[in-house]
């Protein structure tokens, strides 16, 4: 439906309408950047792509992207130490989940071990401890071989070796065990 001016006369159509210049292709490439970088912190590779969806050109978006990297606002080696900071302490992922997050964002490999290189092993252990006491409550009940099973698959899709895993929950169910023991002899079961 046609809106009507005052006069009585049709909105011009598409064709007739004047819009002006085109945008400036670098333009709308530092606007896309921007927009991209204020919702949260972003790959050089993952603004790429962002960039190559709204049809920017090539050498325009290579050459946002390298001022956005002079002056600090892309910085693949900041936003993988973030990154691994991140979701090592909110999902407690393991390095080879997060390697592999990381890789999918298009971070190079050097970049990634380096970042991956600041993660003590003890702080992936107390992840692992932190996920399973998480979920060890709601395993009680179970047969100790389901839960086992159960315990050790949530730690494989986080990342965590076999062995790292077997540890874990090994040490999570006998301590689990003890303490419902004690806690029986407690109340006279």
């Amino acid at each position: 439906m046609r809106r009507r001016h005052p006069a009585g006369l049709a909105e011009p159509d598409e064709a007739q309408r004047d819009l002006g210049p085109p945008a400036d292709p670098e333009s709308v490439a530092r606007t896309i950047v921007l927009t991209k970088l204020t919702a949260q912190a972003r790959s050089r590779h993952e603004l790429a792509q962002a960039l190559a969806a709204k049809a920017v050109p090539d050498d325009v978006a290579e050459r946002v992207l390298d001022r956005f990297e002079q002056v600090g606002l892309v910085d693949d080696v900041a936003f993988a130490n973030l990154w691994v900071r991140s979701r090592q302490s909110s999902r407690g992922l393991a390095r080879r989940a997060l390697a592999h997050e990381l890789r999918g964002k298009g971070v190079d490999d050097e970049v990634i071990k380096a970042s991956l290189d600041g993660l003590l092993p003890d702080d992936e252990l107390r992840a692992a401890h932190r996920l399973v006491q998480r979920k060890l409550r709601n395993t009680r009940g179970l047969d100790r071989g389901v839960r086992m099973r159960r315990l050790m698959g949530l730690l494989a899709r986080k990342g965590y070796s076999a062995g790292v895993a077997m540890q874990v929950v090994k040490d999570a169910i006998a301590a689990d065990e003890v303490e419902r023991a004690v806690e029986g002899a407690d109340y006279g079961e």
